[in-house]
Order: C-alpha cells, then structure tokens, then sequence
C-alpha cells in the first residue's frame, strides 16, 4: 500500500512539472545550474522508484522452512466419533488467523466409495499412518473392506478468501507405499502460477515422515491450490485409485519487512520535500 502511494506520487509529480509550469521555467532561463537541477530531478525520482519484478514461485518440501504465519487443523471439522467423521465434498473453513478457506473434492465415480472423511491417526487399535501420531487427517474417501483399498483420487482443491503468499500440508496415499504428488498454484484470475510433482511414501509408522509440498511466492497471488497423486491417474482403472490424505495446512500471508517499510516511508518523505523546493524554484523563476 505505502509502495502504490509512492509510486502515484512520482506519477503525479512528473506530469505536473512535464506541462506549462515546467514549460515556464524554460522560457525564463537556459540556466546550466537549472539544467543541473532538472537532470538530477529525474535521476532521482528514477532512482528512488521501487523496482518491478515478476513474482516467483518455489517449490517447499519442508514445513518448517515455509514460514508459515497461520495455520489450519482439520481438528476444526471435529468431533470425531471413531473411525470418522463424513463430511461433504465441499465444505469452508475458517484458519487460526481468521482466513477463510474452501476444500472441495469431487465425488468418487467408483461405487462403494465413501464422500470425504476425517480421523485422527493413533496407534492401534486406531488408524495408523505415517502422519504424527495425533494429526487429524483430511481424506479423500474411501470403499470400506478388505484389500485393496480403492478410494477416491481426488484431486482436492484448497481455496482462500484472500490471496496468500505461501501454503503448503504433508500428504500420504491410502494402501500405497511409494508414489509421486503433485501440487499445482492458481491466482484468483485462474492463471496456473506452477506446478511441482516429488516422491512420496507412506507406511503405518506415525512418524511424521509423509511428504510435505508446500509453495511460496514473492508475492501474495495464491489463490487456490491442487494436489493430486500419480494413483489417481484418469487413464488407470478406477478400482486401482487410491484415498488421498492431508494433515495441517500451514499458510502465510505476505508482510512487508520492517526494513522495507522503513526505507519506503524515507523515499516518500524524500520525495514531498523535493517537491516542495521544486515548487519554490518555479516560483522564483516566474516572478
């Protein structure tokens, strides 16, 4: 916001002083200490303008290098008579900070196959996975019976209120012990920012070992995020997709640093006293 006023004001301060005023000063002197003076004007409103970079999306593999500012338990969805709770295949949210998020998942196509379900991973005699022993699991759905477990694939699609600036939660796939997943980033204009695939594994360890895929943007443009698995091939046979499952959902907003902040108000400040001796100097010249 303090780098948008900045920018209007240099804007604003050029067009002034392009037009009859600066047209004045001209035709009273061909000065060099006023052409000195005009040089460095606009030296200095180029220098102190705030550079234009594209934003740049990462790939985050590792929950605790996010830099997360807020946070989403699927616990909120709770209370969990065991083994789960159904839920609805799209539902909204609210985040410890007060954002609001959306979770849709599309109906399983597979007969037999439950909506979304939430449980909490325990030893046994609970549901054991590689998640942290006590994590609350967003999963996708699943056919209730013996091996193999068929689920629905997904994909599932988080979407904020708000733009963040990075997001990301460890994900693990149901009856599957190796696989690759995907993470895709939308803008609320649904521009695909990126899309990045790792390999994942799961197992009945609650050890906190499943894959974490985050991103994370220069900027605050994420709008919407896509993970999938390579077990919810559209090509496969339907009764060989596989239940995917998410913890936490870590987020951040963007927050201007204190140093930046600091040096936007000096420029801005720079900037109001400049304009001010400018105006004295047109002045003088046209008396």
């Amino acid at each position: 916001m303090i780098t948008e006023k900045v920018q209007h004001f240099q804007v604003e301060l050029l067009q002034r002083y392009r037009t009859s005023e600066f047209a004045a000063i001209a035709k009273t002197t061909r000065s060099p200490k006023t052409s000195a003076a005009g040089i460095a004007i606009g030296t200095l409103l180029i220098l102190l303008a705030p550079p234009v970079q594209a934003a740049n999306l990462t790939f985050v593999s590792d929950r605790a290098t996010l830099g997360a500012t807020d946070r989403l338990d699927w616990s909120i969805l709770g209370p969990v008579q065991p083994p789960f709770k159904v839920l609805p295949n799209s539902f909204s949210v609210t985040s410890e900070q007060g954002l609001g998020v959306n979770v849709s998942i599309p109906q399983a196509t597979t007969p037999g196959v439950t909506p979304p379900l939430l449980f909490q991973t325990l030893p046994a005699p609970g549901i054991a996975t590689n998640f942290a022993s006590g994590d609350f699991v967003l999963l996708t759905g699943l056919r209730p019976g013996p091996p193999p477990a068929v689920g629905n694939p997904g994909p599932l699609t988080i979407s904020f209120d708000r733009p963040v600036a990075a997001a990301g939660t460890q994900i693990a796939v149901d009856d599957t012990f190796l696989f690759t997943a995907s993470i895709s980033a939308f803008d609320s204009a649904n521009n695909l920012l990126g899309s990045f695939s790792t390999q994942g594994t799961s197992s009945l360890a609650l050890d906190n070992s499943a894959q974490f895929l985050g991103v994370r943007s220069d900027v605050a443009n994420i709008s919407r995020l896509v993970y999938s698995s390579s077990e919810g091939d559209s090509l496969r046979d339907s009764f060989a997709s596989r239940a995917l499952g998410i913890n936490a959902l870590s987020i951040a907003e963007a927050v201007p640093e204190p140093s930046n902040i600091a040096a936007t108000a000096v420029a801005g400040a720079g900037l109001a006293l400049f304009a001010f001796k400018l105006k004295r100097i047109s002045l003088s010249l046209n008396k």
